[in-house]
């Protein structure tokens, strides 16, 4: 009975694993497709390889998003280019600022340094 259940378990991780992830642009394309009706919404799904409650998701995600910027609620998520974008200058102003705190730092304890010198 382990074997069963740990032989499903992998089998849920593999197919988790390969599991196709679509683009914005893949999604958008597909639910266009549907909204021609030019095919079924079973023939897209099909053809596409998503189950029928996807696309259904995934339009109505498309439908709300187009009638919030409709409304004139501008505020969307950042897409993951952004977002990569935003880390790497973020780390490079962490950079920058501890070498401008080491050379403070630096510039700091030779300005003591020359201080106790002239008192003495």
């Amino acid at each position: 009975m382990k074997s069963k259940s740990k032989s499903d378990s992998t089998v849920r991780d593999i197919r988790r694993r390969t599991r196709k992830k679509y683009s914005a642009e893949e999604k958008i394309r597909i639910v266009l497709d549907g909204l021609r009706g030019e095919d079924s919404i079973a023939a897209i799904c099909r053809r596409e390889g998503i189950h029928a409650n996807m696309y259904y998701k995934w339009s109505k995600e498309f439908l709300e998003a187009g009638k919030k910027r409709l409304q004139g609620d501008t505020v969307r998520e950042a897409n993951s280019s952004e977002v990569v974008g935003i880390k790497a200058e973020n780390n490079q102003l962490k950079e920058l600022v501890a070498e401008l705190s080491l050379k403070n730092r630096v510039l700091k304890k030779s300005l003591n340094g020359l201080d106790a010198e002239l008192d003495d």
